[in-house]
């Protein structure tokens, strides 16, 4: 049983904070981005490609929390 109250998502009796399906969405995009840009082989030109994909992410929470 999932049901939408106000902010929070209520999963069987559990009361989950609305950012973490932010939280998911944006990881998910993350994912579906990744794997757009991975031909493109950009990780050549960066330093530290693990903190451009967790800059990316944050960016796309941003956007997620910023459109709902």
């Amino acid at each position: 049983m999932v049901s939408l109250s106000h902010h929070d998502l209520t999963l069987g009796g559990l009361l989950i904070s609305s950012f973490v399906p932010c939280a998911l969405a944006a990881f998910l995009l993350l994912l579906v981005l990744r794997r757009l840009v991975r031909p493109l082989r950009l990780g050549r030109y960066v330093a530290n490609l693990p903190l451009v994909e967790a800059s990316v992410y944050v960016c796309l929470l941003a956007l997620v929390i910023g459109l709902l």
